[in-house]
């Protein structure tokens, strides 16, 4: 090979391995993906109803201006919220209150805020704080509870029922009285 070839060959070589090393040097990187949130996953709802059955009876309902769900858990959050507690004597315990919540492991309700509570046989509950527990089957109400059934009225620090206030259980500071209207 003549001189010349020999120097275009070695250009040849020294523009390739310049061609290579721009092509290793400018590979795009890959866009890194964004940082997810560590904090819950909800999805909310507005004006929706959640409710609970068992053996073919519905148990609860509560409806709700605003629900937030987890989507991990199940908890439900509810802001202005109103529900139905069917008993099996065919009464119905209607509820209103501020805000309330919803654990799904254990199925257990709690309402807060200006709680009102009404059943169908005309006994009026108000309290400052509701339980539903799941388990037991007992509605709980704490925190300025006070009941007016019939000819009677009570106030206590908790009432607890199992059969939808039509008999209760008044717990701590408890005051009734019996012939008042």
């Amino acid at each position: 090979m003549s001189r010349k070839g020999k120097a275009w060959a070695a250009l040849g070589v020294f523009l390739f391995a310049c061609l290579v090393v721009w092509a290793v040097r400018t590979v795009p990187q890959t866009p890194q993906k964004p940082q997810l949130e560590d904090g819950p996953k909800v999805m909310s709802y507005d004006n929706n109803t959640i409710s609970e059955e068992k053996d073919g009876r519905k148990i609860w309902e509560l409806t709700s201006e605003t629900m937030t769900v987890d989507v991990d858990t199940k908890d439900v959050e509810l802001t202005g919220l109103s529900g139905k507690f069917y008993e099996e004597d065919g009464r119905v315990v209607s509820v209103t209150a501020d805000h309330g919540s919803y654990k799904s492991d254990t199925k257990d309700i709690q309402v807060d805020g200006n709680v009102a509570i009404e059943t169908t046989d005309g006994a009026a509950l108000s309290c400052g704080k509701l339980l539903w527990t799941e388990a037991e089957g007992k509605l709980t109400a704490a925190e300025g509870a006070s009941i007016q059934q019939d000819d009677m009225q009570a106030r206590a620090d908790r009432i607890e029922s199992t059969n939808g206030f039509h008999h209760f259980k008044a717990i701590g500071k408890a005051h009734i009285v019996k012939g008042a209207k």
